[in-house]
């Protein structure tokens, strides 16, 4: 353990209260794959708090939002101990609800504490001097692919440096493989590929300060433009979560761009003996060569219930889960939930060549990424200003407009309307 780690394990070890002698029960929300990776942290976590006992429960994202936004507009009524949100999202319950999460502030989260945790994962987290939640998993965008199928067609993955490296790849790679489709995105529920291409090239549906609409900008014209050439050229098509998970189980998808959570998504819900060492992963694409190549789609945190009479149990879990090695790489091993914690990054796990990946050392490959990767400002209407979007990119795939900036134009004026926001200059 390094002078950084033991640092990191003695800062957030503290709280301003340790839980009580006798037993106490704490209850937490989480979704999917994350609600799995918390649940294999338990038995370190016991090991250091046998006085705890933790009941993670399992729902939809779907589910955790509404549920807990519906709670908080009950004034907390009906909230778990401790809930997970996006960090994207977070703004909507400080700025709606601002007493809903407690201040973690109040039970040992430090300005050292920050300092563990990258800037952009900070950014929501924020409530003036309040800290409404500690980070968890970082998404920095991987491509994620079939070796066979590009072997097939005679394409290397390093080859791939520009979006249209990847276009020219994916023709040839569905002509080598009959059935095949290079990639997946969910066009009918969702704006992930334009989010992920538009914050790599810089762009967001808002500025950085939060105060005016950015969605019109040069960044997000060529996301757009990028996203309607793979589509017009029959490379992309629709696939909700669910949905590429099938197709990649089924070996009908060649690729599948996602934030490097998706990693043990992936792993988790294909015949591991028949799949191990056909995948791989490389970094996304980017519009002109000399790009970063980095960015972040998705990334959650966990918060506490401000009315949760069990905050210092609370505060002793989130610590050990989020705010150790021992917890960040149990879930990053187990289920692919990239860490947050700076220190994890040099755990000896990360450098290991995996067997599933070919061989790959995929953590050093997506954790090169991080320091790249610039920050996404979500607002509180982040989702007012995606739904606007998920409506202009059907829209434009579908051919009613006759430019990608005709597009957005359209869309920053949706948003500024529904917003009261302006449109940047």
């Amino acid at each position: 353990m390094n002078k950084f780690t033991t640092c990191a394990a003695a800062l957030l070890a503290v709280s301003a209260g340790s839980a009580n002698a006798d037993q106490t029960e704490i209850s937490v929300w989480a979704w999917g794959v994350a609600a799995s990776s918390l649940s294999a942290t338990l038995e370190g976590f016991n090991a250091q708090h046998p006085d705890i006992t933790v009941n993670v429960e399992q729902l939809g994202y779907s589910q955790v939002k509404s549920r807990v936004l519906a709670a908080c507009a009950a004034g907390g009524t009906g909230l778990p101990d401790v809930f997970q949100f996006q960090n994207v999202e977070m703004e909507l319950i400080s700025a709606q609800f601002p007493d809903c999460a407690a201040d973690l502030t109040e039970l040992g989260f430090t300005d050292e504490t920050a300092a563990l945790f990258p800037d952009f994962k900070m950014t929501a987290l924020r409530d003036g001097d309040r800290v409404i939640g500690m980070p968890w998993d970082t998404g920095p965008v991987m491509v994620f692919y079939r070796r066979d199928f590009y072997e097939n067609a005679g394409v290397d993955a390093d080859s791939i440096v520009t979006w249209y490296d990847f276009i020219a790849a994916g023709l040839a790679v569905q002509e080598a493989n009959p059935g095949v489709v290079m990639t997946n995105d969910n066009l009918n529920g969702g704006a992930e590929w334009f989010r992920m291409i538009a914050n790599e090239q810089g762009c967001g549906y808002f500025t950085q300060d939060g105060e005016s609409i950015a969605i019109n900008g040069e960044g997000c014209v060529a996301a757009l433009e990028i996203l309607g050439e793979m589509h017009g050229q029959g490379l992309l098509t629709a696939g909700d979560f669910g949905e590429r998970l099938q197709n990649a189980s089924a070996g009908t998808v060649a690729s599948l761009m996602n934030g490097a959570w998706f990693e043990g998504s992936l792993r988790t819900n294909v015949d591991q003996d028949e799949h191990s060492g056909l995948w791989g992963v490389y970094h996304m694409p980017t519009v002109a060569e000399g790009g970063d190549r980095a960015a972040n789609v998705g990334g959650s945190l966990l918060a506490i219930a401000s009315n949760s009479e069990n905050q210092d149990a609370a505060y002793d879990y989130i610590s050990y889960a989020l705010g150790t090695n021992e917890g960040q790489i149990t879930m990053l091993r187990e289920y692919g939930l990239v860490p947050s914690l700076l220190s994890a990054l040099d755990d000896p796990y990360v450098s290991e060549e995996l067997e599933f990946w070919g061989n790959q050392a995929v953590w050093v490959d997506v954790l090169s990424t991080l320091d790249r990767i610039q920050p996404a400002v979500g607002t509180p209407f982040f989702g007012d200003a995606d739904q606007v979007m998920q409506a202009t990119q059907t829209a434009y795939l579908n051919g009613d407009h006759d430019s990608a900036q005709e597009a957005l134009d359209e869309a920053a004026q949706q948003i500024s309307f529904a917003t009261g926001l302006p449109i940047a200059e």
